[in-house]
């Protein structure tokens, strides 16, 4: 497949890292605002050119793109890159508003094109077998879920993350919507209710919040308690999946690194069940290639997307009225 990234970010220097070790991916060309970094960033990752002006990029025969600029660039980039007959995968959340999200979703079913979010969480091992055991039963009927997705923001990635709510800073469109994918994921359940508590450290600027704390109400009366943070130094991510018959507690997996720790509690005793180190992007990726050419979905459709960012959404408003808010 020949591909454009749209954003020369960090995380793009990520996937492309990945998205090299699927066969048949030719790197074209980078857009950036800047066009140095345009430059900096096609040398550096092998891309035949950069580029500043979105057209540009688009009209060098690409298959797909890669979006990862700042989210309230999402939708519009989105509807380009389809318009140009290309496949997107685009960084959560997939858009700043449920409207723009659902335009995006049915624009790429009508262009007969695959949309995927990039929910890389759903890519991680231990999660995939989390899933598999809740469905088979193997802990009984699961009633909770804990989250603990608290983690220091480095330093790298305090920029617009910390100032600038236009753009969709706050953990809450940061990480919530992660954790809102991955719930949504584990459970084969949605969401219908929520109730947000948000923080203000002093890391993040204005009204923007660095912690959160959220109570998520599931169908079947699942519950699942969420704390999603910048500002925790040291702290190790957990997911803990409580069933009637027993529970599954992950450690570690709510990162980037693609490795864990999972622990099955049942009948009395512990069983510590291996699970093995993953590229999540390249997992993630490899999925949505697949889905390029016919085969299957990527892991994360646009639409799963929507239903993450409804979620945060429903959250914020939740922090800003004070009272709990059901889930579009």
């Amino acid at each position: 497949m020949r591909w454009g990234f749209i954003g020369a970010s960090n995380i793009a220097e990520r996937v492309a890292a990945s998205l090299r070790k699927l066969p048949g991916q030719t790197f074209v060309g980078v857009c950036s605002r800047s066009a140095e970094r345009a430059a900096q960033f096609a040398r550096d990752q092998g891309f035949e050119a950069g580029h500043t002006d979105l057209d540009a990029l688009l009209s060098q025969g690409l298959d797909a793109v890669y979006i990862s600029s700042t989210n309230e660039q999402h939708h519009a980039q989105t509807m380009a890159a389809l318009a140009a007959g290309c496949h997107v995968m685009c960084e959560k959340p997939i858009a700043m508003s449920l409207a723009h999200a659902a335009e995006m979703v049915d624009a790429a079913q009508r262009a007969g094109k695959v949309l995927g979010t990039n929910h890389h969480l759903r890519a991680q091992a231990t999660h995939q077998a989390m899933r598999q055991m809740i469905a088979d039963g193997k802990i009984g009927r699961v009633h909770g879920v804990q989250v603990s997705h608290a983690v220091y923001l480095p330093p790298h990635l305090q920029g617009w993350r910390l100032s600038a709510p236009e753009a969709g800073g706050g953990v809450v469109l940061d990480i919530l919507v992660h954790d809102a994918d991955l719930l949504r994921f584990l459970l084969g359940r949605e969401a219908r209710r929520i109730t947000t508590v948000t923080q203000r450290n002093g890391m993040a600027q204005g009204a923007l919040e660095d912690g959160a704390m959220n109570l998520i109400e599931f169908d079947d009366g699942i519950l699942a308690q969420t704390h999603e943070s910048f500002v925790a130094r040291d702290a190790m991510t957990r997911l803990h999946v409580l069933g009637t018959e027993g529970s599954l507690y992950a450690e570690g997996s709510l990162s980037q690194a693609g490795e864990a720790t999972l622990s099955w509690r049942h009948d009395g005793q512990v069983e510590h069940l291996p699970m093995p180190k993953v590229d999540l992007y390249e997992v993630g990726f490899g999925a949505f290639v697949r889905a390029c050419a016919g085969q299957g979905q990527p892991l994360a459709t646009g639409a799963d997307g929507e239903r993450s960012m409804a979620i945060a959404l429903a959250g914020l408003a939740s922090a800003a009225s004070g009272q709990a808010r059901l889930i579009a």
